[in-house]
């Protein structure tokens, strides 16, 4: 039968044991399933006997106590250490009072394990390995309990530390630590900083200063001297943003620090981290700080759940700032036993000092940041793997892995916010018209069906607090990838998950609300659920209204176009419905070739997306300009077409999209963040024109004069659409002010200001504002980066088709161990990388891998009949492909090749 053991050593506290062995042999007690609580863990249900064996034999110190089941009160009975510790565990299984710690109890807590007698107790807790009595004369001499300590200092502790070495006895100092920081009160007064400290490090001085050590033997004297010089450097270095990128940075970029000044607690975070740094490499001290903060965080919860204790004192902050700064919270012992109530304590925080911890933290170094995010990574990893989840019990459901989930979101905006920022170049929303008034409401608000989201995507509250976006952030100091908890998104219920999102978001937690720790593939998955409830929501809104107002029954948006004349008919209808409706195009998507008989059931709009593209990227439109270097296309300055041709390209990327299509688009990623809303600058010239942005690089880090020996001025050149030459002055009178050392950075911020942005600013709202119609009251910019928002729209570029092989699944009376199949998968493998696009063209509609690679493929390859001299044929909508059974490897090869080569159009077979 399984169940649990608990150890409690009976050793001599007040009375002499009844028998030799009782110094010696501890008594172990087995707790059956059934006699433990079914939530109560391992080490708490042993800490809890623990304490109940203490409160028999040792009382907690009050002459007044009324509590029946304690040795201070009045009329118990003495009872020895055998039959208290059963009776310890008779009364854990009723859940009988405990004692609160009585001052009268000589510098102890009754509580908490500090005092010699609870030392001899609880030697695994304390530190005390050798499980032995100590010995009488050990006992005889009077013992310091630092009673008048009641907060702690970086001096106190290492005059006390220096004591106990001396005496070779740390149990002081494991009392006082476990008084201090079991006390909310005591650590928030501990380790403040002195009068006009040293204020934070600047971004270069903390990488100067990564990786140095305090001599552990240096007295205070030198260490404030210490501070003083770094203070002094601190007030004179200056942070200039975007330096690592050979100054092409903008000015406006820079850490929060720079902008808004370093944030100041009164806690002297230094003196924490070297405290901490000589007391656990004790192993008799450090199980000290475990207790304490077991015994710190329910009266944490309490306060924060029920009293405004950081509106009256800010400085409760300190508790969270220094519990942070110990190094082994990550151990399995903290995970387990403090970690999971101690994020549900700073969960609780208010969003005000939840942004102040948040800044404060963003000061902090790489090493230090990475800590802390792999401190509740691993939390969440640990919670997960250890409990079982399914569509009854969520994960969403589990406490321990919300309350983690909401601490490492402080640690994400703090590593943003430490990263190179650029809160300005944002691209100007377009003023939506005004709805015209109605005295009654609308069929969609009699219905329950308005919409959700008008005024564009939901704002992270933390985010707005702290006034920045995770768009901002240029260059992170840890990469966000590393923010993603693999294990939760494997277990995460994506469909409940995101009802709790649109719906029930006030009693439900949504880990859509913390977006980093989710990888891009679980979040498509989010987005396709409310693509689809849209498209639903908008067929019953059609079907209502032709019910209601007698309008004809259109619940999808169809196309239906001509091959040879695409642009034209597709351009017409989508702008004609984008005047009328532009909610039509939320609709889900037919399209209808003129004079084929494909049905769309996917596949269809595969290859419309594809045609159009095709065409709108033709060098011989002028629409774009094609860079043979980078093989990526920009918008052409000089283009000729209307703003209707670039609306039609903007609708088409939102409707791929919204209908789950993935597009053969070669845009560099500057469109993607001006889409988001960032406008270009000089470091997105290094994707999109690399030429160019080498060049200006040059000028920067030019050391001769750059007057005379460049020639340049404030006025540039290129070619229009017919190869002549036009002038643009990026200053009034530019061609008259020469480019100097001192003006240069203006003129490239002013260069890449002119070519990304003024210089396409006609076309790119066009296509931008197509874009929108789509996807505007979509998650997207809530959910997705840049880069990921161009793995949505364009696939993976990777192709493993071993991995689409182990998915692959087969029908029609083929499996994976027939002949033919095993011929084919050999000869797949063998094809370049262009046949194996055009393979996978053939098959799914589309030459890319989706959003996880081709292991999130589903392909089907179904029997076609006996051998044959047919071609192999495909059902794009399903991702099927129809094989027959050919003879020979060689003839299977070679009608393979010839079908994927030659295959365009639909036909019904």
């Amino acid at each position: 039968m399984p169940g649990y053991v608990a150890r409690v050593d009976a050793k001599w506290s007040k009375s002499p044991p009844l028998h030799d062995s009782d110094t010696t042999q501890p008594i172990v007690i087995y707790i059956s399933e059934d006699s433990k609580p079914s939530r109560m863990k391992r080490a708490a249900a042993k800490h809890l006997i623990e304490r109940y064996f203490r409160q028999l034999t040792e009382g907690c110190g009050n002459g007044a106590c009324t509590n029946e089941f304690c040795a201070s009160c009045l009329g118990f009975q003495p009872m020895d250490n055998n039959a208290a510790a059963i009776r310890a565990l008779e009364l854990y299984k009723i859940n009988a009072k405990l004692c609160d710690p009585h001052p009268s109890k000589k510098g102890i807590s009754a509580a908490f394990p500090d005092n010699h007698s609870a030392k001899d107790a609880h030697p695994a807790l304390m530190g005390d390995h050798n499980g032995t009595m100590a010995d009488k004369d050990d006992l005889l001499p009077p013992r310091e309990d630092f009673r008048e300590v009641h907060y702690l200092t970086e001096d106190k502790v290492y005059e006390i530390l220096s004591i106990c070495e001396g005496k070779k006895d740390y149990s002081p100092l494991i009392r006082v630590i476990g008084r201090i920081f079991s006390s909310a009160d005591g650590l928030v007064q501990s380790f403040r900083k002195d009068p006009g400290q040293h204020r934070p490090h600047t971004k270069e001085q903390r990488k100067a200063h990564q990786g140095k050590d305090e001599d552990k033997d240096e007295d205070e004297k030198e260490r404030n001297t210490a501070m003083e010089q770094e203070s002094e450097e601190s007030q004179a270095s200056a942070s200039p943003g975007g330096a690592a990128s050979g100054g092409a940075a903008s000015a406006e970029e820079g850490r929060l620090e720079d902008r808004l000044g370093p944030v100041e607690v009164s806690v002297d975070v230094e003196a924490v981290r070297r405290v901490y740094g000589r007391l656990l490499s004790n192993e008799k001290i450090e199980a000290a700080f475990l207790n304490a903060l077991v015994y710190l965080t329910p009266h944490v919860e309490l306060d924060l759940t029920y009293l405004d204790v950081y509106d009256t004192n800010p400085d409760y902050l300190n508790i969270f700032v220094i519990v942070m700064e110990n190094s082994n919270l990550h151990s399995p012992e903290y995970l387990e036993m403090a970690m999971p109530l101690f994020c549900k304590c700073m969960s609780k925080l208010p969003l005000p000092a939840l942004a102040k911890l948040t800044r404060l933290w963003s000061q902090y170094s790489i090493e230090q940041i990475r800590r802390m995010m792999e401190t509740f990574q691993q939390l969440i990893t640990f919670t997960v793997i250890s409990n079982e989840y399914d569509s009854e019990h969520l994960v969403n459901d589990d406490d321990c892995v919300v309350a983690a989930a909401k601490c490492l979101k402080l640690v994400f905006y703090a590593n943003v916010l430490g990263g190179d920022l650029e809160t300005d170049h944002n691209e100007e929303e377009e003023e939506e018209e005004p709805a015209s008034e109605s005295s009654g409401l609308t069929l969609q608000e009699l219905l329950g069906e308005e919409r959700r989201n008008k005024k564009g995507p939901r704002v992270d509250p933390l985010e707005k607090e702290l006034g920045i976006r995770t768009l901002d952030c240029r260059r992170p100091l840890i990469p966000f990838e590393e923010f993603v908890n693999e294990p939760l998104n494997d277990v995460l219920e994506m469909d409940k998950d995101f009802t709790f999102f649109k719906v029930d978001s006030e009693s439900k937690f949504s880990f859509q609300t913390c977006p980093f720790i989710l990888n891009a593939c679980t979040k498509s998955l989010g987005l396709y659920y409310d693509n689809r409830i849209s498209m639903y929501s908008e067929r019953r809104i059609t079907a209502l209204y032709s019910l209601v107002q007698g309008q004809q029954l259109n619940p999808y948006l169809r196309l239906k176009v001509r091959r040879d004349h695409i642009i034209d008919d597709a351009l017409v209808r989508l702008e004609m419905i984008a005047m009328e409706n532009p909610a039509d195009l939320r609709k889900q998507l037919f399209v209808e070739f003129e004079g084929e008989q494909g049905v769309d059931e996917g596949g269809v709009s595969k290859e419309f997306f594809q045609l159009v593209l095709e065409e709108m990227f033709n060098p011989d439109i002028g629409m774009f300009t094609y860079d043979e270097s980078t093989k990526l296309f920009w918008f052409n300055p000089s283009s000729l077409e209307n703003e209707a041709q670039f609306t039609l390209i903007g609708i088409v990327l939102g409707l791929a999209i919204y209908n789950n299509c993935i597009l053969d688009v070669h845009f560099p990623m500057v469109v993607y963040r001006k889409l988001m809303g960032k406008k270009g600058t000089c470091l997105d010239l290094a994707d999109s024109h690399p030429v160019l942005y080498q060049s200006l690089k040059e000028l920067l880090e030019y050391e001769g004069n750059v007057e005379e020996d460049m020639m340049i001025t404030f006025q540039i050149s290129q070619t229009d659409l017919f190869g002549d030459p036009i002038t643009y002055d990026l200053k009034e009178y530019g061609d008259k002010i020469p480019v100097t050392v001192e003006n240069r950075k203006e003129f490239v911020s002013l260069y890449a200001e002119y070519v990304l942005n003024k210089s396409v600013e006609r076309q790119f709202k066009a296509f931008r504002r197509g874009f929108q119609m789509v996807t505007n009251e979509s998650p997207l910019r809530c959910l997705f980066r840049p880069e990921e928002v161009e793995l949505l729209i364009c696939g993976s570029r990777n192709l493993d088709f071993y991995a689409l092989e182990e998915t692959t699944e087969y029908d029609g009376g083929y499996n994976k161990d027939c002949r033919i199949i095993k011929d084919f998968w050999e000869t797949v493998h063998t094809f370049s990388d262009e046949d194996k696009r055009l393979f996978l063209q053939f098959t799914t509609g589309t030459d890319r891998a989706p959003v996880g690679g081709l292991g999130k493929l589903k392909m089907i390859i179904a029997k076609n009949g006996p051998d044959t001299d047919r071609l192999p044929t495909s059902h794009t909508c399903f991702n099927a492909l129809l094989l027959p059974e050919y003879d020979t490897k060689e003839k299977l090869k070679e009608r393979l090749l010839k079908a994927i080569t030659y295959a365009k159009g639909f036909g019904m077979l």
